[in-house]
């Protein structure tokens, strides 16, 4: 479905746009995919390391924040896929109103500027830290979910639909705890902290996470939210994997963090359908029978949830042992 389209990737230059657009350029035939940042750099970076595919690659200098740069970006293009975020937690609860500028603000601006110029189908990024959100970065991608969720409203007679894809910290990625326990490694550190011994995550790799925003791409109506099955580990089971039988001292949970990752709460379970690789939480209101989206999978449990710490699909030590031979560790 991607074959001679026009795709745009805001925050392209990232971990996730550089995954999404090497997928693409290897699975499909896309006339151009539209590199969408601020960062000048990071496109030059981008573009030398894409030089093989320069003729199908086009970079915009540019902030979500600017609702008119992105308008004139946007024409012309089928598909979007907003990645563009804010999303260190300390850096947004000490600028709250820059996260909001960029979370809240310039995802209306990517719906406003996606309503204006014939774009067909937007995917946004979410996280788990958007559900129950304990922090500003989960406030205001929260508030980004509701926008995106309710922009089907206001498509009209528009080919247009707007849907989201939901995960957590990617395996590797900056900021997480895989290059931070292997700096310590690789500094000859002896032990590695845990900041609460109960805690969990998910595992999911760059490639699913693509692999999940094709599937929107293929499939959204309008207003789901996709997320994927996948396992879970414990903190201390990474740390026994990459150090075995090294100090695990407790250090305290750090502000803003979760004890788990919760990517389905109970309050969605009424519109939450369960698929063979993947849920899809359904929208609660529908604008337009015409566009609403029938389930066809199997509706779960009331009650349910689905987080980390109440999965039926655990990674042993070994397992991700074997898993950590796969992460890069400069994402």
């Amino acid at each position: 479905m991607l074959n001679d389209k026009v795709i745009l990737i805001t925050g392209g230059t990232g971990s996730f746009g550089k995954a999404f657009t090497r997928y693409v350029l290897t699975h499909y035939n896309p006339r151009k995919i539209i590199i969408y940042s601020r960062d000048e750099f990071k496109q030059f970076i981008m573009q030398n390391e894409f030089k093989e595919h320069a003729a199908k690659l086009r970079f915009f200098i540019g902030d979500v924040r600017d609702k008119e740069r992105m308008t004139r970006a946007f024409e012309g293009v089928d598909y979007v896929i907003h990645a563009a975020a804010l999303k260190q937690v300390p850096a947004c609860e000490y600028n709250p109103a820059e996260a909001i500028k960029t979370n809240i603000n310039g995802a209306q601006n990517v719906i406003d500027a996606a309503l204006d110029t014939g774009v067909k189908k937007v995917v946004a990024l979410s996280t788990d830290k958007a559900v129950n959100p304990v922090n500003l970065y989960g406030g205001t991608k929260l508030v980004s979910d509701k926008l995106f969720i309710a922009a089907n409203a206001y498509v009209g007679n528009k080919d247009i639909s707007f849907s989201i894809v939901r995960y957590g910290n990617v395996a590797g990625s900056r900021g997480s705890v895989i290059p931070f326990f292997r700096n310590i490694i690789n500094n000859g550190g002896k032990e590695l902290p845990i900041t609460d011994y109960r805690m969990t995550r998910f595992w999911i790799s760059l490639q699913q996470g693509v692999e999940l925003v094709i599937k929107a791409l293929e499939e959204a109506k309008g207003g789901e939210t996709f997320i994927s099955k996948i396992p879970s580990f414990t903190i201390t089971d990474l740390a026994e994997a990459m150090m075995p039988g090294c100090e695990k001292p407790e250090v305290g949970i750090r502000e803003g963090e979760k004890l788990h990752e919760i990517m389905v709460t109970t309050e969605d379970a009424p519109y939450t359908y369960e698929y063979d690789k993947h849920f899809i939480v359904y929208p609660q209101m529908v604008w337009s029978e015409s566009r609403r989206a029938v389930p066809t999978g199997k509706r779960v449990a009331e009650g349910f949830s689905y987080s980390s710490d109440n999965n039926d699909w655990w990674l042993t030590v070994e397992e991700i042992r074997e898993l950590l031979k796969t992460v890069d560790g400069d994402k």
